[in-house]
């Protein structure tokens, strides 16, 4: 359990973004979307969620401070 705390705690910032991609995806399908059903991502909530969550992390972990591992 000790080390499952180790790794969240490493990478909070990298799963704190992922989530809020995860909802800022949704929410742009939700509000924005694609009326017709012809656009690729932002026609289905679960490729935009996904997308967004992907796109969170990489942001996100972009800002995350490397450590050597121990």
């Amino acid at each position: 359990m000790n080390k499952i705390k180790k790794v969240i705690k490493r990478n909070s910032l990298t799963l704190l973004g992922t989530m809020a991609g995860a909802m800022g995806g949704f929410l742009f399908w939700y509000y924005i979307g694609c009326q017709t059903g012809s656009c690729p991502i932002t026609s289905s909530p679960i490729a935009t969620t996904i997308w967004g969550a992907i796109l969170g992390a990489v942001v996100f972990n972009a800002f995350q401070e490397s450590k050597p591992s121990e």
